[in-house]
């Protein structure tokens, strides 16, 4: 379609609106993506306008999400990159730490994406200083933003049952806000009546709604095994065991009553199929912003219209043995937090977020209103509940909200963590083989390299009449490329929109994909596509590919990585069949207890495991290996340091007891310990456990080994 012709239509559609005039990109959603993809348009000389539903852009960026996940920031070029620069830079300037003094190296934080001294950028931050870098971007940029405009979804597309649980939404059902000749969009109208007009379009909402109103194809929920082949999608009960109850934990309102009925948001019809399709998605919470500065702190409410019973499962987990704090509390500068969900019941509002991709604006305040109430009894409960040990107590009442992070909700955010929303169907979809490399995307335009992950989905009862929790998967995942065909939709469905956040991908392959430093890629990228189609005068799945790969690189974006087998941070993945001798991984280990799937990006095979840091909950893996051959062998055991390991890990071969210092470096290829020296006959078996008894910290397996010596 030829500019002149496109302009002819964009007068017509404006008949009897507001109208603000065309520009050639329009932003539906401030979010991180939103403001990225702002930023590159500017750069390339081009005319954007976004539109923010809310009052305040960044999206999670700047609503308390300022523990940076990505599993290898390497990969993170471009505008993205230019983020965690000018992050680095605001903490260098003194007047930046007020309730903290100014470190002399880098703020180094205790997440997974830590800043090493000599590096120009920061992963860790204060809300504050988040929304302090995009509105310096866009005052500098003259980036129009308009806040608090909805568009009107009445009659958007809704995904049904397709058959087995899965849900589709086909494509065609447009919605009163979105104004499209043939198959190219040619405005947007709020629920105010304002109308926006441009020659390309992008939904960087978390939710999908723009791709949604525009009568573009997508899911909601998981796809079981049969749809993608994806061995770690759908419904999960054997493979999900993290972030779980203890056991004995009561499921009924009258402990051992069935007929008195289920405590609340324990599913009835759980858990399902297994590996198979349902309507569920992993759960919501707010990352709270929390302080121990006594000036800055406000002590945690009983919200009103508290409600005891939300909590009973919490209160009875702690009755069956349960006795940690249920929060990651990781630092941000200035005495700050980032505060997100672990263990059985914690932050995530399991079973309350199902109707939020496609619920009214009505509906998810209900939700919203929800969570919120939900979250600020939990952390009232666990400071001051007398059914909450002591020791719990004590250390959660020290903590509060921040008087200067939100103070229009006296420290409580508008922005609820989507986690997951609406998911494109494309010519492309993403999918676990694009992580696991089984598949590699043929048009690159950023790369994902943080772990599959997961949050539950469902409470269901177990067969042994318990409370569990299903839905969490934690699988390590290689740098991969992600495909330019899946943030834009098939051609005949919409030629001119841009999907970078809710692109086309399986459920498990989005818990990959959905970090904020990819959002940030993927808009810069998808925003340097919208430009090309504009000159080109094509549509966007028709654009030259090479000349937009050589854009992105230009602008530093980073398409392919292979780290090396050994990367000097220690991080990585090692195969299996590059480590000499007799070989046994974790997943061919005999495990009783908590282990859990790490999400660092390291490991021989697909990673590691730890048992959580809590030894109080045994833990024991048990490796059983073969001697092919008569001769001396060593025994050794993979370990990856870390200053939260334990340093007398215990380890049994046969009957030798030895304890380990996972802390320290291994000395033998920075990552084998020596345990035992051991002459064996041919089809001699040697068994090694692993345990945390005793441990003072966590304890990891990742393989064994038996090496043939002189």
């Amino acid at each position: 379609m030829t500019k002149t012709l496109l302009s002819a239509l964009l007068l017509s559609a404006f008949a009897g609106n507001v109208f603000c005039e065309t520009h050639d990109l329009v932003v539906y959603g401030g979010t991180s993506a939103g403001i990225a993809a702002a930023v590159q348009v500017k750069r390339m000389g081009g005319s954007v306008i976004v539109i923010e539903p809310s009052q305040r852009v960044g999206g999670l960026s700047t609503g308390g999400l300022g523990q940076t996940d990505i599993g290898n920031k390497h990969v993170i070029g471009g505008i993205g990159r230019g983020f965690y620069q000018d992050i680095h830079a605001h903490y260098r300037k003194p007047e930046s730490w007020k309730w903290d003094e100014m470190p002399k190296g880098n703020f180094r934080g205790s997440g997974q994406t830590i800043t090493a001294d000599g590096e120009d950028t920061q992963w860790t931050f204060e809300p504050s200083a988040a929304l302090g870098v995009f509105k310096t971007w866009i005052n500098d940029h003259e980036i129009e933003v308009i806040y608090g405009e909805r568009i009107d979804r009445t009659g958007e597309g809704k995904a049904v049952d397709s058959g087995n649980g899965y849900l589709v939404a086909r494509p065609g059902s447009v919605a009163k806000g979105v104004r499209k000749t043939g198959n190219r969009i040619v405005s947007l109208t709020m629920e105010s009546g304002k109308t926006f007009g441009g020659r390309m379009f992008m939904d960087a909402t978390y939710e999908g709604d723009l791709m949604a109103s525009a009568g573009v194809s997508f899911t909601v929920g998981r796809e079981g095994m049969d749809i993608h082949g994806e061995s770690l999608n759908g419904i999960q009960t054997r493979r999900s065991t993290g972030h779980d109850f203890v056991d004995g934990v009561d499921p009924y309102v009258k402990p051992g009553e069935p007929e008195s009925g289920l405590l609340q948001w324990i599913d009835p019809e759980g858990p399902g199929k297994e590996e198979g399709s349902d309507h569920r998605m992993q759960a919501y919470c707010f990352r709270m912003c929390l302080t121990d500065h006594p000036e800055n702190r406000i002590p945690f409410e009983k919200p009103e219209g508290y409600d005891e019973a939300w909590y009973e499962l919490l209160f009875r987990n702690y009755e069956a043995g349960f006795s940690a704090v249920p929060w990651i509390n990781s630092s941000m500068p200035n005495r700050k937090t980032d505060t997100n969900n672990r263990t059985g019941f914690s932050t995530d509002f399991i079973g309350e977020n199902y109707d939020w991709p496609q619920g009214s604006y009505e509906r998810r305040a209900e939700l919203l209103d929800h969570h919120r109430k939900y979250q600020q009894g939990l952390m009232w409960s666990l400071a001051y509940h007398p059914r909450v040990p002591e020791s719990v107590r004590v250390q959660v009442s020290r903590w509060g909200m921040t008087q200067d992070e939100f103070p229009e909700g006296g420290g409580w955010q508008e922005q609820i963590y989507v986690r997951e929303g609406r998911r494109m169907i494309s010519d492309v979809i993403m999918t676990q083989h694009h992580c696991q490399r089984r598949t590699v995307a043929e048009n690159s335009v950023g790369m994902g390299a943080y772990n599959m992950d997961s949050h539950n989905a469902q409470r269901y009862v177990s067969e042994a009449g318990h409370v569990k929790n299903e839905g969490n998967i934690e699988v390590g995942v290689p740098p991969y490329p992600i495909d330019y065909a899946s943030i834009v939709p098939k051609e005949e469905e919409c030629a001119n929109l841009v999907v970078p956040i809710a692109l086309s991908s399986s459920h498990i392959a989005f818990g990959s994909i959905r970090m904020e430093p990819v959002f940030m890629i993927l808009g810069q990228s998808g925003a340097t596509a919208a430009m090309q189609a504009i000159e080109q005068e094509t549509p966007l799945q028709k654009i030259d590919a090479a000349k937009l790969k050589e854009q992105l690189l230009a602008d530093g974006q980073v398409l392919q990585f292979d780290p090396p087998p050994r990367a000097s941070s220690g991080n990585a993945h090692i195969p299996r069949k590059d480590i000499a001798g007799i070989v046994a991984d974790d997943d061919e280990a005999k495990l009783s207890g908590p282990w859990t799937a790490s999400i660092l990006p390291m490991g021989i095979g697909s990673g590691y495991r730890h048992d959580g840091g809590d030894s109080s909950k045994r833990a024991t893996a048990t490796f059983n290996l073969t001697a092919k051959e008569a001769g001396n062998y060593a025994v050794q055991l993979a370990s990856w340091p870390n200053e939260n390991r334990s340093s007398r890990t215990l380890v049994r071969v046969g009957e030798k007891e030895i304890r380990v210092n996972q802390r320290e470096k291994p000395p033998i290829d920075h990552l084998w310990f020596p345990l035992e020296m051991l002459e064996l006959a041919a089809g001699a078996e040697v068994e090694i456990s692993v345990s945390n008894e005793g441990a003072d910290g966590h304890v990891i397996i990742d393989a064994v080994r038996l090496l043939k010596v002189p």
